[in-house]
């Protein structure tokens, strides 16, 4: 079956089905990822997107029951080159094209992803439809007219989780507000040893200090930041109250939540080897990036410090409020490659759950 992507600027591509079939709109943007197509599917940041990969290849290890980051994609459609058809690998149960049928994700490829992604980084992120339907162009377009920017929809309800739920351990209580969580995350805080209590987005300031936490975690998630109203003030409720780690778009709230500012990027940050400065222990990490804001470093207050920069913009990738026990993290810690036992090495960005832990031992 056929089946297009419709920019709001009139640039179409054509291409084939290989997920539901329908109609989705919602930004486009892309990832330059190699591997991992699994783990960013399933990643609720995007959200309210149509993602393209960059990698000519996507799905050749196929979909395994273990490495989803979310109970189900929350993206709006995916784009590639070439979608795999027959996987190889001893843990693969499907394709990607079957999952993302199965989830009613919309998908596309024999797209020139190369000519999409230069189109972005010149013009910017913009909103768009992909169809299988044979609705005429013109309509498509209008409606891509209406559409709301990214910056205009909540989309932090539809990912937040419906409940509180808690993984056991014996370490310290560590409460995550779910903006729109990897699941990763959840692991490595719970690795450490930590008593973890995951809460929607929705609860406010008492409700989390009733739970008696050691600690609070803003994860990352989807959409503008400036959208988080209720975790931006839970957030300055809490500075001083609690040690503070905000992750990603957690990240972004606790800036907006001290008295800075975010903006959006062109084209956001979106792959596996984007280089960060951490500036206090003068390493450069190789990190995993999914973000289409940034924190404004000149509209930051006194108090806070800029702990890592990205290599390529310049852009702030990491903050610290030392008296009130605050710390923060752009890029994603846990997304560290290789296995602990076989590459030790390879958890060196481990260092900001670690630095967060010391943050809670009494003072």
């Amino acid at each position: 079956m056929q089946g297009r992507l419709v920019l709001e600027d009139g640039t179409t591509f054509l291409g084939i089905s290989r997920g539901a079939e329908g109609e989705a709109q919602g930004e486009v943007v892309f990832n330059t990822s190699m591997t991992g197509y699994q783990e960013i599917i399933s990643d609720p940041s995007y959200c309210g997107q149509i993602l393209a990969m960059t990698f000519p290849l996507i799905g050749n290890y196929g979909i395994n029951p273990e490495d989803f980051e979310s109970r189900r994609p929350f993206l709006r459609g995916v784009i590639a080159r070439e979608f795999c058809l027959t996987p190889s690998n001893w843990r693969s149960v499907m394709t990607v094209g079957d999952y993302l049928k199965e989830n009613n994700i919309v998908a596309l490829d024999n797209i020139d992803t190369r000519a999409l992604t230069r189109h972005i980084r010149i013009k910017g992120c913009m909103r768009g439809v992909i169809t299988t339907k044979d609705t005429p162009r013109e309509i498509l377009l209008e409606k891509l007219q209406k559409a709301p920017h990214i910056s205009e929809i909540d989309l932090i309800s539809e990912v937040t989780t419906p409940e509180i739920y808690t993984l056991e351990n014996n370490g310290p209580h560590i409460v995550i507000m779910d903006l729109g969580l990897k699941l990763s995350i959840a692991r490595s805080l719970h690795n450490t040893g930590c008593r973890i209590t995951v809460v929607p987005a929705s609860l406010n300031a008492q409700d989390i200090m009733e739970l008696k936490p050691a600690g609070l975690v803003l994860s990352s998630g989807p959409g503008d930041p400036q959208m988080a109203k209720n975790a931006i003030n839970t957030a300055n409720e809490l500075a001083g109250k609690l040690p503070l780690l905000g992750i990603g778009l957690g990240h972004q709230v606790i800036a907006l939540a001290l008295g800075g500012k975010t903006y959006k990027l062109k084209f956001g940050h979106r792959g596996a080897n984007h280089p960060v400065k951490d500036i206090l222990r003068d390493k450069v990490y190789i990190t995993s990036q999914n973000h289409g804001f940034a924190v404004d470093e000149e509209s930051l207050p006194v108090g806070i410090s800029v702990t890592r920069r990205n290599l390529n913009d310049g852009t702030v990738e990491g903050l610290m409020h030392e008296n009130l026990r605050i710390i923060t993290i752009q890029y994603h810690p846990e997304a560290y490659p290789g296995l602990p036992e076989t590459f030790p090495e390879s958890t060196d960005s481990q260092y900001p759950f670690n630095h967060f832990l010391e943050l809670l031992k009494p003072v």
